[in-house]
């Protein structure tokens, strides 16, 4: 199981370093095939903010503040919304929840057209927001409506991926305290993660770095794969 949230860590690490965190969360989907959903999620969100930590640097300053603001300020109520219903929903709840995501993310990207979309900020980036505090909390899966909306803005690479990064930085740590009070953190989850965290820093440089000569196409022709198996065992664990 070790060697399966290693691997789930360096890729969540080159996922939010250098690809916009659209397929981070599937490395939670992943340990969820393993573990209780709501162990997977209090064992990723530490590794997830100490990701965020390091690859704020490498793009301070390069993000697009006023899309960035706009999903910040969704993404809070959006989170407040996911401590909620994470009161009340059980593991096959969680588990459907995941796996909905992660077949809702591909399908999308599948669709004809949906890549030369255009909005203008608005409403749209703060249902985005809303959207993705409320998936990140329940799932760590924010980085799907994130990335609806800011490929519909047309921002160019670096601006996107520094976008990113911003916002979930944000978000992640205002789920830290509710992860918290709910008891989604144990001592086991923490020992796990001080032994993950090298991963995650490696994880984060290999992003950065790739977000410079590694093609998104091959990335997430990968990552699309993956997230469909994974999303349909999840779903069909949940029903079965």
């Amino acid at each position: 199981m070790f060697l399966l949230a290693a691997l789930a860590t360096v890729f969540a690490g080159v996922s939010k370093g250098g690809f916009g965190s659209g397929a981070a969360f599937a490395s939670s989907a992943l340990l969820a095939l393993v573990l209780p959903p709501a162990t997977a999620l209090g064992l990723m969100l530490p590794l997830l903010m100490l990701i965020d930590v390091t690859t704020l640097r490498p793009y301070w300053m390069r993000w697009s503040w006023p899309d960035a603001r706009l999903l910040v300020l969704g993404g809070i109520p959006g989170a407040v919304l996911g401590a909620a219903l994470f009161t009340v929903a059980n593991d096959d709840v969680l588990r459907l929840l995941i796996g909905g995501v992660a077949l809702g993310f591909v399908m999308w990207r599948l669709v004809p057209g949906t890549g030369r979309i255009r909005v203008q900020p608005g409403w749209s980036g703060g249902l985005a927001g809303v959207i993705a505090g409320f998936t990140s909390f329940v799932s760590h899966a924010g980085g799907p409506p994130v990335a609806v909306y800011l490929l519909s803005r047309g921002l160019e690479k670096t601006a996107y991926q520094a976008t990113t990064v911003l916002v979930f930085w944000i978000i992640n740590i205002a789920k830290a305290i509710p992860y918290g009070v709910l008891g989604v953190f144990t001592i086991e989850t923490l020992k796990a993660d001080l032994m993950l965290a090298p991963f995650a820093l490696f994880g984060a440089w290999l992003g950065v770095k790739a977000h410079h000569w590694v093609s998104e196409r091959h990335f997430f022709g990968v990552t699309y794969a993956m997230l469909t198996v994974t999303g349909l065992k999840l779903i069909w664990d949940a029903l079965t």
